[in-house]
């Protein structure tokens, strides 16, 4: 397994061995020894799994003050998986990482917590799975325009199908005294 790094401090984009054959494949999909030696002792204590429809966009999401770290991966199709900064006073707030994540390059997704994350759907479906290093508290959650300017996620759709909370979703600038400040 190979964390690698991104421009964005602490999201990393984690790249499993997978032994194929002739019988189908083989991966280590989380080893906490790995993530251990890299400074994350991480417990996850929650799993979530969905199942989505092409052009669907879920996102973004983040929970305070209990904020998840996720590890994220499609298990079918194929998604735009994306973290963005916003913790106020980062170096990099506001900025965002996206990479393709699929059933074909088994790659995952670590978003730290205080993140916001999201994805979309470019496949005809996508199920997708992540664990959470915090139970979800729904008092806690907050959601951020998936297409706030003040972000410029460049995602691969237009017109994606939303949910009525991300449909209601507001601007970074709308949030200011709800997002975590940065800790150096």
């Amino acid at each position: 397994m190979r964390l690698v790094e991104t421009e964005l401090p602490g999201v990393l984009v984690v790249e499993p061995k997978v032994w194929k054959d002739e019988r189908g494949f083989f991966l280590e999909v989380w080893n906490a020894g790995t993530f251990a030696a890299r400074g994350l002792d991480l417990d996850f204590v929650q799993d979530n799994h969905s199942l989505s429809q092409h052009r669907t966009l879920r996102g973004l999401h983040v929970q305070l003050p209990n904020s998840q770290g996720k590890l994220v991966r499609c298990t079918e199709g194929t998604i735009f998986d994306v973290a963005v900064d916003i913790r106020r006073g980062s170096p990099t707030f506001a900025h965002w990482f996206g990479v393709e994540l699929s059933a074909e390059n088994f790659r995952q997704l670590w978003v730290p917590p205080d993140f916001a994350h999201g994805f979309c759907v470019v496949s005809p479906r996508a199920q997708v799975e992540y664990k959470c290093t915090e139970l979800y508290d729904p008092a806690g959650d907050l959601s951020i325009a998936w297409n706030d300017p003040a972000i410029g996620i460049a995602w691969p759709l237009d017109a994606p199908l939303l949910s009525a909370k991300d449909q209601s979703a507001r601007r970074l600038d709308e949030l200011t005294d709800r997002l975590p400040r940065f800790a150096a």
